[in-house]
């Protein structure tokens, strides 16, 4: 008969441990850590069987084998609440510039001096404050994934835009000025990464630029509804028709505040993840009714 495997209680949580902190502290032996009752998160750290193992599981495990060490990147994005990156994405930390050289599966280990002001702790774990990473975001990824991150750090962690515009200007090196381009390009006022898609086509397109995230009103100044894009000269609305708009009981509200904008003299152009692929048709769309 199977021997049930040791399960000490002070190890029954969702917090990743030390192998060897758990076998000298007695909690468990080495063959105890090989059962199939803990599963290793990084090397030499390890979590109960129960644990859900997800980016932000890792950055934790990351920073309890690397006690000096600062999540970073897009590591500390997810940690901020932004889903940026995947369970098997290697985690990022950067450690002092003079310490010794890390290889560790799984991991990204970068040596750099993170100023004291850019640092914060997250659930217990040292990790980048919301603009640093954002900055950091700025730097590393391409094109218009940069910007999404920029406007998705403002909106989901709360950074400040002006002071990540602030850090961009005054960092250096690899990837700065990239990063000085992508805070430029973010407004902070998307609530998807979509709509950021969304805004730097219209702003390529030639078309005049819209009013973000405005507010609908009726002649007599009652409200009607927020929308994600508005030309009021117009009383033209652009809206992104994302998946959560499937979500049970949506539809019926759609349905009534579309009502309320039409009733208040206002067309609107819905754009789907299908028009991003051929952004030129929703962009003769827009420009069809502008002209109206």
């Amino acid at each position: 008969m199977p021997r049930t495997p040791v399960q000490p209680a002070e190890l029954l949580t969702r917090e990743p441990f030390l192998g060897w902190w758990a076998v000298d502290e007695g909690l468990l032996t080495v063959d105890n850590l090989r059962s199939s009752a803990w599963r290793r998160v990084v090397r030499g750290v390890y979590v109960h069987r129960d644990v859900e193992v997800d980016h932000a599981l890792r950055a934790t495990a990351a920073s309890v084998l690397l006690p000096l060490a600062v999540v970073t990147g897009r590591s500390a994005a997810v940690l901020w609440g932004c889903d940026i990156a995947g369970v098997d994405d290697d985690v990022e930390v950067t450690v002092p510039p003079g310490s010794h050289p890390a290889r560790i599966p799984g991991l990204t280990v970068r040596r750099a001096a993170i100023p004291r002001g850019h640092r914060r702790r997250r659930r217990g774990v040292p990790l980048t404050s919301p603009e640093a990473t954002a900055v950091r975001l700025a730097g590393l990824l391409p094109d218009d994934d940069a910007v999404i991150a920029v406007d998705r750090m403002v909106h989901v962690a709360g950074a400040d835009l002006g002071r990540i515009r602030a850090l961009a200007a005054e960092a250096r090196g690899r990837g700065s000025a990239r990063a000085r381009a992508a805070c430029r390009q973010a407004d902070g006022l998307a609530q998807s990464p979509q709509e950021t898609r969304v805004r730097l086509l219209l702003q390529r397109s030639g078309l005049p630029d819209p009013t973000a995230q405005y507010r609908v009103t009726a002649d007599g100044g009652q409200f009607v509804a927020f929308v994600d894009f508005a030309w009021p000269g117009h009383r033209v609305a652009l809206e992104y028709d994302g998946l959560w708009h499937a979500e049970p009981g949506q539809f019926g509200k759609d349905r009534a505040r579309l009502n309320r904008l039409t009733a208040a003299g206002w067309r609107v152009v819905f754009v789907t993840a299908e028009d991003l692929r051929d952004p030129s048709r929703f962009l003769r769309r827009v420009a069809a009714e502008l002209a109206r």
